[in-house]
């Protein structure tokens, strides 16, 4: 009897996110951030946590999905390469306090979601679509950061 990759990708992926944003000391309660002029669309605190916790479960059912498909070499490395952009970004911008290389980091990684959507959908457009709720997020979350960039300078 196998396992199924998905039930070593969910809670790897959502450990990794966490142990990032926890690293970074994420959110609010950092002094840094909770200091900073911050734009009127930001969600409540409490969103975050939520979000990222379904958006990262969802990111590894794509990834198991990935796993047990054909001819997905180009999908998963795209997978890896945006979830280390990813994991980068809560250090970037809490723990080194750089909202502009936060907001770089955020580009590339809106990039490299499409594009793992792109080579997701030519293997198995079911992780395709588990992926589209967080690209949708990233487009947020970059608009958070550019608008956090322009209000606090």
């Amino acid at each position: 009897m196998s396992v199924r990759p998905a039930v070593v990708t969910v809670p790897a992926i959502l450990a990794g996110g966490m142990a990032s944003g926890w690293l970074a000391g994420s959110g609010y309660g950092n002094p840094w951030f909770d200091a900073l002029a911050k734009p009127w669309f930001m969600p409540p605190g409490w969103a975050f946590p939520i979000a990222w916790t379904i958006l990262y479960i969802l990111m590894g059912l794509s990834l198991g999905q990935l796993l047990q498909a054909r001819r997905r070499r180009a999908a998963i490395t795209l997978f890896l390469v945006q979830l280390a952009l990813n994991y980068l970004w809560s250090p970037v911008f809490f723990a080194m306090h750089r909202a502009d290389a936060a907001l770089a980091v955020l580009l590339l990684l809106d990039v490299a979601v499409l594009a793992t959507i792109a080579a997701a959908w030519r293997v198995r457009r079911a992780a395709a679509w588990l992926l589209f709720p967080y690209a949708g997020w990233l487009v947020l979350a970059t608009a958070l950061n550019a608008a956090i960039l322009r209000l606090n300078g």
